[in-house]
């Protein structure tokens, strides 16, 4: 009985040992793994902050990314001296700045969070809104080849949901217009918006509540110091101009100006025919593909046909074949309405 009593606290000694210093699953490795992951990426969101104000004329100090990372005093302090001991910031008076190596390395972090906010917003039809927090989580520890999988599978992709340029491997972005602040827009004249900011998180809510988006063409009807109303010719949207500063437009280009007559595929009435104009921009990767696949290519004829009881999906008829098509999807191909026959 004794004998037994002894070969059973052993092995449980045994196997609290496993629990807790089995490499790779034990307790302890795991916690280590956990505390590595959470100090990488501190380091690459401070990467990507710095990089981020570089880009638009901002010196950084340490209490300003101490903020933005929401850290003490003494873990920043630990932090910094991590990033300047692998070289990839220096320190010029108090400011803080990127090495070569460092903005190389935060270009990479960039690129993973626009391509994984392409991902959420195009093939997982997740709301504008929550697809930077989203992306934010997913872009850490990512290699290079991951990164370059996921660029091929969206069909390499030139911005990302809110306008904003996606660097391409070299870390080099394709040219771009930045835009004109809204506040700054002249009243009565049209404009396509091509970058909607999602900072602060507040003021990108009531922007997408109001039903602005990417690539819409609008006009300024009234501009006072309480409000900006805008018109797309069909509804009308008010906005704030503290929250109308994270809207920039550019002027209309030909193609623009060819689409200002054309409508998106949902406000077709009845089972009136329309002539396929183009696939919106927002439609990316292996949504733009599918829809090029089933024949839904500019100069196409499509016939708006059975409806839904629910309302979504609605059939389509194309090239003499029935399609489905829910209405997010059919919101980014752009028609002109053709003669009943």
């Amino acid at each position: 009985m004794e004998g037994s009593f002894w070969i059973l606290l052993i092995l449980l000694v045994v196997f609290i040992v496993a629990v807790f210093f089995l490499p790779r699953y034990g307790i302890l490795s795991r916690w280590q793994h956990y505390q590595k992951s959470v100090e990488r990426e501190a380091l690459e969101d401070a990467l990507k902050y710095i990089f981020d104000q570089e880009q638009q004329g901002h010196y950084v100090h340490q209490d300003a990314l101490r903020g933005a990372l929401e850290i003490s005093a003494k873990r920043i302090y630990s932090l910094l001296d991590q990033m300047e001991s692998q070289g990839l910031i220096q320190h010029e008076q108090s400011q803080i700045i990127l090495t070569e190596n460092g903005e190389k390395l935060a270009l990479q972090i960039v690129r993973a969070h626009r391509l994984w906010e392409r991902y959420l917003a195009d093939e997982a039809r997740l709301p504008l809104n929550k697809v930077h927090s989203v992306a934010h989580r997913r872009e850490h520890g990512m290699s290079s080849t991951q990164i370059e999988e996921l660029d091929a599978a969206l069909g390499h992709p030139l911005a990302d949901p809110h306008g904003d340029p996606i660097p391409n491997a070299a870390g080099i972005f394709r040219p771009h217009e930045k835009g004109t602040n809204l506040n700054h827009w002249e009243e009565n004249t049209p404009g396509k918006i091509i970058h909607l900011e999602d900072e602060p998180p507040l003021a990108f809510a009531q922007i997408l509540a109001t039903g602005l988006k990417l690539g819409q063409t609008i006009r300024i009807l009234e501009k006072n110091n309480q409000r900006i109303v805008l018109t797309d010719g069909e509804n009308e949207f008010t906005l704030a101009p503290a929250v109308a500063a994270n809207v920039f437009l550019q002027e209309l280009s030909e193609t623009d100006q060819a689409l200002r007559d054309a409508i998106p595929l949902t406000a077709l009435k009845g089972t009136q025919p329309a002539e396929i104009v183009q696939l919106d921009e927002r439609c990316q990767g292996f949504t733009r593909r599918r829809f090029l696949d089933l024949g839904l290519t500019p100069g196409t004829t499509i016939y708006a046909e059975l409806e839904n009881a629910f309302g979504d999906p609605r059939a389509y008829r194309v090239r003499g074949t029935l399609i489905a098509l829910r209405k997010d999807q059919a919101d980014d191909i752009w028609v002109k309405p053709l003669p009943q026959a």
